[in-house]
């Protein structure tokens, strides 16, 4: 099983091993819907001669029914025939009979309990009939008299029959309990994470009591056996890594063994994934989302994003645990899978050890903690402490991650903890701390390459959420990624038209190098930039505002000579796409093209057509081959200006090419002089 790992709202870093469940939460959810379409309904008593389609829909029914008025009900008899298996069956009141008489052993003591039974005469009982092979049940008695006060929905709500503790809040309960909880902090966290107010969960704290003592001896005879299960299942999924990489010598995998010779990590990563980072590589996501419970390993995921916006898998790994040395050997193993090559830019979750690791393996490397990963924790750690001030308290920090220069950053920060009385909270100062990874002022230098938003975060997340669909052991999973990886890998962006929108030579030059995203981007800025007006300084600087805003200019400067051009917005330097400002200012000086050092080569359309390195084709003399590659780069970049022109490719490149694909099968296929098709990766 695996589970989103998450932070406590407790607040407390040990309990970094609370987790919730996807999979586990839909089936919550769909069952609460069904509850609650039954008591939405004007539920109707059952009546002689009632029908349901099986004894459980019966059941359900009447349990739903019970529950609406006041009280409940259990399953007293069943009768059996060879013909039809289970034919009658009997739903009674829960205080329908008596209590038996309870014989005392001599010296023996017990708690004389009151039985809840009174000889309640309430029940439904039913029969099951074939009727044209089809089977159903109906109901032959049914009395809704009862003996006994019924009961408020307030209370029954605490009647046993509907206090369930449902899989996911026993998940939780014993992961609370195994980081020390007490009983009663953990009905606290569990009401506080559902927003519910004290003593509103629809199970007691004694119950709580009783199933984590009863599930205390399970696991303790069960923990042997998982040990047993964990060994072998890693043992198989590192023998599917070796089958692997005899089927395919471009896969890499390592692993480390503990002081029992037992595999503790293992990581491993594809070929295409390898090329891949040599050219998307320069900044890279590494998700530790989500972790197993069945294995107790910590699974952990390099991403990055390739030249159409879309995320490109670069490898996993499995970590027995989150500690600064675990984390360490991970990032050494992806360098070596990726030949050497760090990133300029890693962005990760808020977790001080990987933090630590990034410091100590990646020297050179600006990390970045994404504020998708810091928004959740926000809630969780201050939303119970202020109160009705949090919303104000959301709004602030919002504003405040926003700000542009760090003095102001400084400034408002100082006055924040202070209007909110958090000068002694100890998440204020972690995130103060850690505020040159995630604050925009400090991180709007480093080059993101616009990961750092939500649709790539979301599309993270369902990459993610595919693999973990499916429940399976650990050389299930294995080859679960590997299909992902791939499926990903074949994704290819679909020939758009993209329309100008300001008719500007600028923007149709760049149409023509850009891929479609990269060029959207660019032209929004191009828009926005006719809202803008740039004034000139004395020493050659620009003063760019947008018409309306009074504050809030940039800096750009501009260099004739070498044609470079600077904002201090700093758009160019985070995401590889020139900002409006500098737009402005190049427009004014007549410019009809862009400097083609402002087209980097990650966001061109070529950049992901093919994986090798073309001057070593060049030395093989297969000349052609670069021909080939610059008439096809040509081609779909003429198609692409108009529709009419992007049709007529569709229609005739098919054609043309499944013309030359039969006449070359018709060929011989040899002609004595085998021809040297081997390209070579690029490093």
């Amino acid at each position: 099983m695996w589970l989103r790992r998450q932070q406590c709202p407790c607040g407390d870093w040990k309990c970094f091993v609370t987790y919730e469940g996807d999979a586990e939460e839909t089936s919550m959810a769909s069952q609460m819907v069904k509850t609650e379409s039954f008591q939405s309904q004007a539920m109707v008593a059952p009546y002689v001669g009632m029908v349901f389609k099986t004894d459980d829909d019966a059941f359900e029914y009447y349990a739903n029914f019970a529950r609406k008025n006041g009280f409940s009900i259990r399953k007293e008899r069943s009768r059996l025939s060879p013909q039809l298996g289970i034919y009658k069956r009997d739903f009674v009141c829960y205080r329908s009979g008596f209590a038996p008489a309870r014989k005392k052993l001599s010296g023996e003591h017990h708690r004389d309990r009151k039985s809840v039974r009174c000889g309640c005469d309430a029940k439904m009982y039913l029969s099951k009939e074939v009727i044209d092979g089809v089977s159903q049940w109906f109901v032959v008695q049914f009395s809704n008299v009862h003996n006994h006060e019924l009961l408020e929905d307030d209370q029954v709500r605490l009647l046993p029959a509907y206090r369930k503790i449902h899989e996911t809040d026993q998940e939780r309960i014993l992961l609370l309990s195994k980081a020390g909880f007490p009983i009663h902090h953990i009905v606290k966290v569990l009401e506080l994470e559902k927003g519910i107010q004290g003593r509103q969960l629809p199970f007691l704290e004694r119950d709580v009591r009783n199933f984590v003592q009863n599930r205390k001896k399970v696991v303790q005879e069960n923990d042997a056996l998982l040990n047993e299960k964990r060994e072998n299942d890693t043992m198989e999924l590192l023998e599917a890594c070796k089958a692997t990489k005899e089927a395919d010598q471009d896969f890499v995998y390592d692993f480390t063994v503990d002081q029992n010779d037992k595999v503790e990590n293992i990581a491993w990563s594809y070929g295409v994934a390898v090329n891949s980072y040599a050219l998307f590589g320069d900044v890279i996501y590494f998700d530790t989302t989500y972790r197993s419970i069945t294995y107790d390993m910590l699974f952990g995921a390099w991403f990055g994003i390739n030249n159409n916006g879309q995320p490109v898998f670069f490898g996993c790994v499995l970590l027995q645990d989150e500690t600064l040395r675990s984390f360490a050997w991970a990032l050494q193993t992806l360098i070596r899978f990726m030949k050497g090559r760090c990133p300029q830019t890693i962005l990760s979750d808020l977790d001080p050890r990987l933090r630590d690791a990034i410091r100590s393996e990646l020297p050179s490397t600006k990390h970045v903690t994404s504020i998708w990963n810091i928004l959740p924790k926000i809630s969780s750690w201050f939303s119970l402490q202020l109160g009705s001030q949090y919303e104000e308290f959301k709004a602030e920090f919002d504003a405040l991650y926003r700000l542009e220069s760090t003095e102001n950053f400084e400034l408002r920060w100082n006055q924040i903890v202070s209007l909110f009385g958090l000068g002694s909270d100890k998440h204020i100062t972690l995130l103060y701390n850690l505020r040159s990874s995630w604050a925009l002022s400090y991180v709007r230098v480093y080059f993101l390459a616009r990961m750092a938003t939500t649709a790539y975060s979301k599309s993270v997340d369902a990459f993610l959420k595919g693999i973990f669909s499916a429940q399976s052991c650990l050389r299930g999973f294995f080859e679960q990624v590997g299909v992902a990886a791939n499926l990903q890998n074949q994704q290819r962006q679909e020939l758009q038209y993209m329309h100008t929108k300001t008719c500007l030579p600028i923007e149709e030059h760049s149409r023509q190098i850009l891929t479609p995203f990269a060029f959207n981007a660019l032209q929004h800025e191009l828009v926005v930039s006719m809202q803008y007006a740039a004034s000139e300084m004395s020493n050659g600087s620009y003063l760019v505002r947008h018409f309306r805003k009074i504050d809030g200019e940039c800096l750009v400067i501009w260099i004739l000579e070498d044609e470079q051009i600077h904002c201090s917005c700093k758009e160019f330097e985070s995401s590889g796409i020139l900002c409006r400002h500098s737009l402005r200012v190049l427009i004014d000086k007549n410019y009809f093209q862009l400097p083609d050092k402002y087209f980097l080569s990650r966001w061109r359309r070529g950049s992901s057509s093919m994986f090798y390195d073309y001057h070593s084709v060049h030395d093989k003399d297969d000349e052609w081959f670069q021909e080939f590659q610059s008439l096809t780069e040509n081609l779909f970049t003429e198609s692409s200006i108009t529709k009419e022109r992007s049709g007529y490719i569709r229609r005739e490149l098919t054609k043309e090419l499944t013309r030359l694909l039969n006449e070359v099968r018709d060929m011989p296929e040899s002609d004595g002089a085998p021809m040297d098709f081997s390209l070579t990766p690029t490093d």
